[in-house]
């Protein structure tokens, strides 16, 4: 077939997205769009064979390297969002490139191009191979394709979905929230979909694919009593068909959503101080992500800048914390079937019964604590290096119940969501907004809470954690997206109801 630069791509694509939104009836996969599900899609689609692939990883390594690579991308994105009643907006936009990279130890070069041509490809490997000044390396002539899960099997490509089936989501959002109170006076719902396509090729011989949904409904919404507004909202969706997005999944989006506003008119603020803190299943285990689990990514480590640096096999929590990171949880957000190095994706036991038992490592920490890889590289686009990074990370569950826990405390606070929050990686302190709570007074959850921040150590938080219960709940929103150096990725998490036996609390001061 004919190989595109990326100028005609884009602007033969862009064409084809606008007769899609305007004509949704009308097949993507008449492009080539839409043909990911076919192998050697980068080679059938844009005439990326082995051998120029070959010619542009030598020419990565002409001036030495320890191993190189080559990470191709090609996403397809597309938002339908409602407002003030209407389908008012409806917008695509689409990726296409490659970023090609030169390792030496512990440092980088790095290319990228958009244009997927022989010429463009050498120039942005030249680049990469600026970081080295030796004998060039040789990569390997054959290509090995690992065995991974499949962690998100598609029915349908999203992009054969038609914007006729898509904007029945968002409206049906809209008259349900307005239907469950009378205090609802504004609805905004959105429904993305993306389709990302990768392939990876590596210098020591590892070719792989992959194609990478990610869906999402939300639903956001504003009340007025007395006077007085509030807004929340929620979402869900991760990676997966369009299919799970039922009428069932509807009506929970908006029920959980007008939910969670009614109940802010009757929150009071809670006192302020040090006291016991729950943290709820599901959603709160963005906390166990943010305060500690950044803290357990190899690069922090290997650059002595974590609290963990020096705390393999050693305690780090009491018996009854596990935490694990994992890639195989099918159809969250976090889920990978590969990492953006080719890495298969994996289960990783970061705490064992209290122990710390490992770090979350790309190739190049992999390296330097002679471990292998845990298939936690990961980079946001074609044009981003790889980081050590999460994917789905919660705590196992423990041998209490959620009641046996909240009954534990004479006076205190349940968390059931949190926003805004802030921490610094190497120490682990944190502040993070609670958005969703509740007072705990003698073992039992009384008043909503609002207006109050949580602030800690993430380590000591860890460490504070004395009761776990049997409840693990996994985040199944879809939004969730990690930031560090600069990259966004998605990531997911969970927790089971848990007990910090100490945590500041910046409520009202008696």
């Amino acid at each position: 077939m004919e190989h595109f630069t990326r100028r005609k791509f884009l602007k033969t694509s862009a064409a084809a997205t606008a007769a899609l939104l305007t004509a949704p009836l009308v097949r993507a996969d008449w492009l080539g769009l839409a043909r990911a599900d076919l192998p050697e899609y980068f080679q059938n689609e844009f005439g990326v064979t082995d051998d120029l692939c070959l010619q542009v990883l030598a020419k990565a390594l002409a001036k030495g390297g320890d191993f190189a690579d080559l990470y191709f991308e090609h996403t397809i994105s597309n938002y339908v969002i409602l407002e003030d009643g209407k389908v008012n907006r409806a917008y695509g936009d689409i990726a296409l490139g490659v970023g090609i990279r030169t390792v030496k130890g512990d440092q980088v070069g790095y290319g990228y191009t958009q244009e997927l041509t022989a010429e463009s490809m050498l120039a942005a490997a030249a680049t990469a191979a600026t970081i080295a000044n030796a004998a060039p390396s040789t990569p390997a002539s054959h290509y090995l394709m690992p065995t991974h899960g499949s962690y998100y099997p598609l029915e349908t490509l999203l992009t054969r979905v038609p914007l006729e089936s898509k904007v029945p989501l968002v409206q049906a959002v809209n008259d349900k929230c307005f239907s469950l109170s009378p205090l609802i006076i504004k609805v905004n719902s959105v429904f993305h979909d993306q389709q990302k396509r990768i392939m990876i090729v590596t210098s020591d011989g590892v070719k792989v694919e992959d194609l990478q949904p990610r869906t999402f409904l939300t639903a956001s919404v504003t009340a007025e009593k007395n006077g007085k507004r509030e807004r929340a909202g929620w979402n869900f969706g991760g990676r997966r068909d369009f299919s799970y997005f039922t009428p069932a999944i509807v009506d929970e989006v908006a029920k959980i959503a007008v939910e969670r506003v009614t109940v802010m008119f009757d929150a009071v603020k809670p006192p302020a101080g040090e006291m016991p803190v729950v943290l709820g299943p599901g959603v709160t285990g963005i906390l166990l992500h943010e305060a500690i689990g950044h803290g357990m990514e190899a690069d922090f480590n290997r650059k002595k800048t974590s609290t963990y640096s020096t705390m393999i096999g050693k305690k780090v929590a009491e018996p009854e914390v596990t935490i694990i990171d994992d890639a195989t949880n099918s159809n969250l957000l976090g889920a990978i079937n590969v990492d953006d190095e080719g890495t298969p994706g994996k289960r990783t036991v970061l705490v064992d019964k209290g122990i710390l038992s490992s770090y979350m490592h790309d190739r190049i920490s992999a390296r330097f604590y002679s471990v292998e890889p845990t298939g936690n590289g990961r980079r946001e686009s074609y044009q981003h290096y790889v980081q050590p990074r999460m994917r789905n990370t919660y705590m196992l569950p423990g041998p209490a119940t959620p009641d046996e826990v909240i009954r534990s405390v004479k006076k205190g606070i349940y968390i059931q969501d949190v926003a805004n929050g802030q921490v610094k990686i190497g120490e682990g302190d944190f502040a993070f907004y609670v958005s969703q709570g509740r007072m705990i007074e003698d073992g039992k959850l009384t008043a909503p809470i609002k207006d109050v921040n949580i602030m800690g150590n993430g380590p000591k938080m860890l460490s504070n954690v004395t009761m776990v219960a049997n409840d693990l709940e996994m985040f199944k929103g879809g939004t969730g997206a990690c930031g560090k150096g600069g990259q966004s990725v998605p990531v997911g998490f969970g927790l089971p109801t848990i007990l910090v036996k100490s945590m500041t609390v910046g409520g009202v001061k008696a």
